[in-house]
């Protein structure tokens, strides 16, 4: 797993400093925020101490209301704890208590602007993302109508091109040559690019073309959800390629497992539109209905 610094939130989220700033480098080693709440009225058999502490309107102005004595006592028993940072929302004042105890334990305080449950929202997806379990593959990741597809194939199979046809038809990249797969949770699995291929898309004897500078910035996107799992093979003369429905073939991906197409390919077959094809009847299978089944159930009713 990857780490996460605070300096890493600062930036990310343009935080204000207010104290601990020699303190930055410290890493925040849980993925959840945790707002301590049961910790100030001293229980703490089950603080998050690893986990990034929010402080917001409700526990700021709880510390308001408590005498000088009752306040330190108060902090002084969760800084022990050493969390890695606090960060204080909606730029709320009178916080000299917190910043003195931050600054002697060497403890980075942090405020926002934002609404207490918008920047929780914002940070649990940024550290699950920054964090989350990854590996690289060698294929081509795009959109098709919503649908994350995971295009694979030997190289020169036509994988970029493929995409290049879709792109042409109004759907998205998102990475070509290498896909970075990132494992969000037990059952998502998100694909983006490595930074260094943002928006480019390598065709043979083309070379490397910016698809946002191409075809507009609806041609790109940074990531997306794989749930399609294509792989492009040449065609096979001995092969059966017209069974009804064909048995469920799955690619496992950080014990994620994607549902697995082979499409073959044979000059003149449109390629990309039996991707879309393919991301369609995936969407239909989502909502209950399957072709083959609706066909099978007409023919007993005959």
């Amino acid at each position: 797993m990857k780490s996460v610094t605070v300096e890493d939130l600062v930036k990310r989220f343009s935080l204000e400093v207010l104290a601990g700033a020699t303190q930055l480098h410290r890493t925040i080693p849980k993925t959840r925020v945790h707002r301590p709440g049961l910790e100030f009225v001293g229980y703490f058999d089950f603080f998050s101490q690893s986990h990034l502490q929010v402080l917001g309107s409700k526990e700021i102005t709880y510390l308001h209301t408590l005498t000088e004595e009752e306040r330190n006592e108060r902090i002084g028993n969760i800084v022990k704890y050493h969390p890695p940072c606090f960060v204080v929302t909606r730029n709320q004042e009178g916080l000299k208590y917190l910043m003195k105890y931050c600054e002697e334990e060497g403890i980075p305080l942090l405020r926002t602007p934002q609404p207490t449950n918008k920047f929780i929202e914002l940070v649990d997806v940024f550290l699950t993302k920054s964090m989350a379990q990854e590996i690289a593959v060698h294929g081509v990741c795009v959109n098709v109508s919503g649908i994350g597809i995971l295009l694979r194939g030997k190289s020169g199979v036509g994988k970029s091109e493929t995409a290049h046809t879709l792109i042409r038809r109004g759907h998205r990249l998102v990475a070509d040559d290498i896909v970075v797969l990132k494992k969000i949770s037990p059952e998502t699995l998100l694909g983006t690019h490595n930074g260094k291929t943002k928006e480019f898309l390598a065709l043979r004897s083309i070379g490397l073309i910016n698809v946002s500078r191409l075809y507009g910035r609806k041609a790109f996107q940074d990531e997306t959800r794989i749930v399609l799992d294509i792989e492009l093979t040449k065609w096979q003369d001995n092969a059966l390629n017209n069974e009804l429905e064909l048995v469920p073939k799955f690619s496992d991906y950080m014990d994620i497992k994607i549902p697995h197409i082979e499409i073959q390919l044979q000059p003149g077959r449109d390629v990309a539109g039996l991707v879309e094809a393919a991301a369609n009847n995936w969407y239909l299978r989502q909502q209950g209905y399957s072709a083959a089944e609706d066909f099978m159930k007409r023919l007993q009713e005959e």
